[in-house]
């Protein structure tokens, strides 16, 4: 990338002393690429020969400067990930990394879109080196290598020349650091708000808690309650003990012509146990056995009970049995 910047401000320093080329003369061989960053090495060299110490301060700077991964071998993800490989178990480094991966995807997604292709390889491969198995990491690898074909595809077609090319280039580089700033910065206060707002919701639980703990104490220190008698259970049906039960009288009539039927009576126990009230709730056949079933049921006992209770029972008539 520096080299063909290079050699476009080189051409651009000299475009206005030098003829224009001549269409037949052949293009100059193109220099050889750089090749692309990986995982192993997405830290430069330099940050990984730092010690611990050194290590960690260069990290909170960079962090504190809105260099959160850019530019390369001086932003606060290389230099989390080389303290990590010195120091893996901790915690703190690896929270950090927890909250910048995030921002490190959509930085690589704006490079792809602005076609700066050696940044989005070099952010990829940070990606990469921190969580190898990222969600998102396979995505963007495809992304750029079929966006990086079709510009080549493009450029041949539109004959690109390579100082078209260089401009190119440098207008991406200049890009680069202005859409880098503003996203660092916009990405920065956005953490600042997160932890701010994390350590405001765990004050609020340690207040709670203290509070919990507080009545927790005082419910403590209070004198036991006496124990409230539970109130006795009203009597329902089932506390229904018969004393006498008498059947009813089979009707005349019904008897002679041989009918049976049934009749379903509604009544109320009082306390002495005698049947205070009686109502016919269902007959069949109707107005044959209600007079009968409401005159027996009505002569019933029970033993008494703390309060009236009441019940429904279904009388049966039949001519055989007699009632």
């Amino acid at each position: 990338m520096s080299l063909v910047l290079a050699l476009g401000l080189g051409l651009s320093a000299c475009g206005n002393d030098q003829p224009a080329p001549d269409a037949a003369t052949p293009a100059a061989a193109p220099a050889v690429a750089e090749p692309a960053p990986t995982a192993e090495t997405a830290v430069s060299d330099a940050v990984q020969a730092m010690g611990q110490d050194e290590l960690r301060a260069a990290a909170r700077k960079a962090y504190g400067d809105n260099r959160l991964y850019a530019p390369a071998g001086d932003n606060a993800v290389e230099f989390y990930l080389a303290l990590r490989d010195k120091s893996p178990g901790d915690a703190g480094v690896s929270s950090a990394l927890t909250d910048l991966l995030p921002m490190t995807v959509i930085a690589t997604e704006q490079s792809i879109n602005r076609e700066d292709f050696g940044e989005a390889q070099r952010l990829a491969a940070l990606l990469e080196r921190a969580e190898p198995q990222h969600p998102a990491l396979a995505r963007l690898k495809a992304s750029i290598e079929s966006r990086q074909q079709a510009v080549v595809e493009r450029a041949a077609q539109q004959q690109v020349t390579a100082e078209q090319q260089a401009i190119k280039q440098a207008e991406l580089e200049r890009q680069r650091l202005v859409d880098q700033k503003q996203q660092q910065e916009q990405a920065a206060k956005a953490l600042v708000e997160k932890q701010a707002a994390d350590k405001a919701a765990a004050e609020a639980a340690a207040a709670a808690e203290k509070q919990a703990a507080e009545r927790r104490a005082a419910e403590a220190a209070k004198p036991a309650p006496a124990p409230v008698r539970a109130a006795p259970a009203r009597p329902t049906a089932a506390d229904l003990r018969p004393l006498s039960t008498p059947a009813p009288q089979f009707p005349r009539d019904a008897l002679r012509a041989g009918q049976s039927g049934e009749v379903q009576v509604e009544f109320t126990v009082g306390t002495d146990g005698s049947v205070t009230s009686a109502r016919v709730v269902n007959a069949e056949p109707r107005r044959v056995f209600d007079r009968a079933a409401l005159d027996a049921v009505q002569r019933w006992r029970f033993q008494p009970l703390p309060e009236p209770v009441t019940t429904r029972r279904t009388i049966a008539f039949n001519p055989s049995g007699g009632g």
